[in-house]
């Protein structure tokens, strides 16, 4: 029987019949010629090497709907910046590459700097953060998804699902979060979201309550799921988290802008695998032990700005109630991979919820000491606002690179 249940204050669209993806791309078609569409990739030069992006060029390559293609190359030389555009020159797309290492992006960038606007953190979301402001300074798009470019799994369907709601002008939804079951023949993945994020969530519930926040984040089946699609109009008034906290920000901001109604979640992809991130238990500057750190510092900064009070007893019972809810839902993914025939290495699973609880402590510890760290890149509109022809340089900047 397929999965139709709706659980939470999210609307979510089920995978249910495994319809063909002519059928979509042929809808998605039609809506474009209402509701222009483009594809935001940020990407690491590095990852122009692998085979993963290589696969996701080649199947864009076939995708008929797009108005637009965004690239957001960090962490490149000129000629890598040479090589980027004959890589991505296969795509029959209009398309662009940011090259946010090029000398007329770092202009831009240091007039933003000079006026206190520009991203604080290199990254990921500094990168996203561009590439929406060129998106809306070309003008194409009314409807934007993004997606990571290290989907070893990647099919095109994963884009076509994924930008529907937001596409189709029968709606009236504003966002979309993309889920799938992170599942191998190694067994469970997905650590964080498992076992940093669900507990987290339900030990802040246990401990102020069935907050409405609380409750629209325990909604999202996956919720540090990396790809996620968005009108146009809702780019322009979201602040970008510039650490890991970058999906949890997102959803917060989306949160505090629209109605539930206007937000929704859909099923991408059967099989989903990506670059795994090192566990670096020791160095909590690195890999999951820094994205449970910022991600919790994110949930925190959300709840405080909601009238949540902290204090370093706060967070020690938060530690204890988040270890004994994490435990018991140890126990439950050990007999739901037992049942489906999968592995399961309790050892690691309970050696990682130690180190997630005491970067609760350290986020905690953090966010007490530095009351006014703010990891958030400052929204489009406010930043047009204090330099009206933002857009329009950085328009001109990277279609000056692209020559």
């Amino acid at each position: 029987m397929g999965d139709f249940f709706q659980n939470g204050v999210i609307t979510t669209f089920h995978n249910l019949n495994r319809r063909p993806i002519e059928a979509l791309e042929e809808e998605l078609l039609q809506f474009s010629k209402q509701r222009p569409m483009s594809l935001v990739l940020p990407s690491l030069f590095s990852e122009l090497q692998a085979p993963a992006l290589d696969n996701i060029v080649n199947e864009l390559c076939k995708v008929p709907y797009l108005e637009e293609i965004v690239i957001g190359l960090d962490v490149a030389s000129k000629e890598e910046f040479e090589y980027a555009k004959k890589y991505f020159s296969r795509l029959p797309q209009h398309h662009r590459i940011l090259w946010n290492d090029g000398p007329r992006l770092r202009e831009i960038d240091a007039t933003l700097k000079r006026e206190g606007l520009a991203p604080l953190n290199e990254g990921k979301g500094r990168n996203v953060w561009y590439c929406y402001g060129y998106i809306l300074a070309s003008g194409k798009a009314e409807a934007i998804a993004l997606h990571d470019c290290d989907i070893v799994t990647y099919q095109r369907d994963l884009l076509a699902r994924l930008i529907y709601p937001v596409a189709n002008p029968h709606f009236s939804y504003e966002f979309c979060k993309g889920y799938y079951a992170r599942i191998s023949s190694k067994g469970l993945s997905g650590r964080v979201s498992r076992l940093l994020v669900t507990p987290l969530i339900r030990a802040l519930r246990n401990m102020f309550g069935p907050l409405d926040y609380l409750q629209y984040l325990d909604s999202f089946r996956y919720p540090l799921a990396g790809e996620f699609s968005m009108r146009a109009d809702v780019i322009k008034d979201i602040r970008i988290p510039s650490d890991w906290g970058l999906e949890i920000g997102v959803l917060s901001e989306v949160n505090r802008n629209y109605s539930h109604n206007h937000l929704c979640q859909v099923d991408i992809a059967d099989v989903y695998d990506h670059k795994h991130q090192p566990v670096s238990a020791d160095n909590p500057d690195k890999g999951l032990s820094k994205m449970s750190t910022d991600i919790s510092k994110a949930m925190f900064r959300k709840l405080a700005t909601a009238g949540m009070t902290f204090n370093s007893g706060t967070f020690r019972t938060l530690k204890a109630t988040y270890y004994r809810i994490a435990l018991d839902l140890v126990e439950s993914y050990y007999a739901d991979a037992v049942i489906n025939g999968l592995p399961f290495d309790r050892h690691s699973e309970e050696k990682a919820i130690e180190l997630f609880s005491e970067n609760i402590i350290k986020a905690g510890d953090s966010f007490i000491s530095n009351p006014m760290e703010t990891p958030f890149i400052h929204n489009w509109n406010r930043v047009v606002n204090a330099i009206p022809n933002i857009l329009k340089d950085i328009y001109e900047a990277v279609e000056e690179d692209s020559q």
